[in-house]
């Protein structure tokens, strides 16, 4: 919340926030249900650009180029579910990964969404006609409030008898289903629920940057959330939130840690550092697997509780 007073980049804290719900909206399914999803850079991307031209060519409110991102990830979340869910495992990843890429050639075909210039100039507006979101205080405010409401609505769900039976599934599904319970359905129910919140995600990132590209729909999207959720933590509330930070810090703040290193140790190939994100993210990936399989939140959550 003391972001700005402490003088942190507005801009990047904003996509941190978006980036950490996106990656909560993941977490969602995978941490809870089991089901790992290759194909959630199309919620994330569409709803993007829907929203984008929401407020751009129809000059709608804020909130409510909001409500359509939301309304396009749970509508796409839907029809891929109900098409993936049919299947388990690998074949599940791979139909949503098929699904996802249907959308990202439509993306780029398409004349509304610019193609491969992307959607630019997207204007923030006003929420509710009175909240100026061209002020990137106000927008952080705004942002920290939808974030701090889904991770209440996640616990709340994870917590709830809705929350208990998806975890179930996921430990046994066999046994679910001779309880009783319709796991296609539930399983269903929890992917629009996290197709929505990405929608919610991509959507907000559009508002922060003003823009909209193809990048946001591959299929390299989708790998990058994975990786946000396994290092900060599967299954847990706050992991998406610690491995958002890490990630994006990564992605955008490399080049000044390298510098500074290279000042402080007198090695230059410090200064290479920012050349090199996906070689360090891998790295930092491939450690959280051997060492943290809990991921950051998971491991020192097991380490206090011990």
């Amino acid at each position: 919340m003391l972001a700005p007073s402490l003088g942190a980049y507005p801009v990047f804290v904003l996509k941190v926030l978006c980036f950490a719900l996106f990656a909560s909206a993941f977490n969602l399914l995978i941490g809870y249900v089991g089901l790992l999803s290759f194909g959630h850079a199309a919620f994330f991307g569409c709803a993007g650009y829907v929203s984008g031209l929401a407020w751009k060519s129809l000059g709608l409110t804020p909130e409510l180029g909001l409500l359509a991102g939301i309304g396009t990830g749970a509508l796409l979340g839907l029809v891929m579910g109900a098409i993936a869910i049919r299947r388990s495992g690998i074949y599940f990843s791979m139909i949503t990964l098929a699904l996802a890429q249907m959308l990202y050639f439509l993306c780029l075909q398409s004349p509304f969404t610019g193609g491969e210039d992307g959607l630019q100039g997207v204007p923030r507006g006003k929420l509710f006609g009175l909240l100026p979101l061209g002020d990137d205080t106000t927008l952080y405010y705004v942002s920290v409030a939808i974030l701090v409401a889904v991770f209440a609505m996640i616990a709340r769900a994870i917590h709830s008898p809705f929350g208990q039976i998806l975890k179930a599934i996921k430990e046994n599904e066999p046994r679910a289903v001779s309880l009783g319970y319709n796991v296609d359905r539930f399983k269903l129910v929890a992917f629009i629920l996290s197709a929505a919140l990405a929608g919610l995600a991509g959507s907000l990132k559009v508002l922060v940057l003003g823009f909209e590209t193809l990048t946001d729909v591959h299929w390299s999207m989708s790998g990058l959330v994975v990786l946000m959720t396994l290092v900060g933590g599967l299954g847990t509330l706050f992991g998406p939130l610690v491995g958002a930070f890490v990630v994006i810090a990564l992605e955008n703040k490399l080049g000044e840690i390298g510098a500074w290193l290279a000042s402080v140790t007198g090695m230059p190939w410090f200064n290479t550092l920012g050349e090199s994100v996906s070689m360090v993210t891998g790295f930092i990936f491939v450690a959280c697997v051997l060492c943290f399989r809990s991921g950051i939140v998971g491991t020192l959550q097991s380490r206090f509780r011990g």
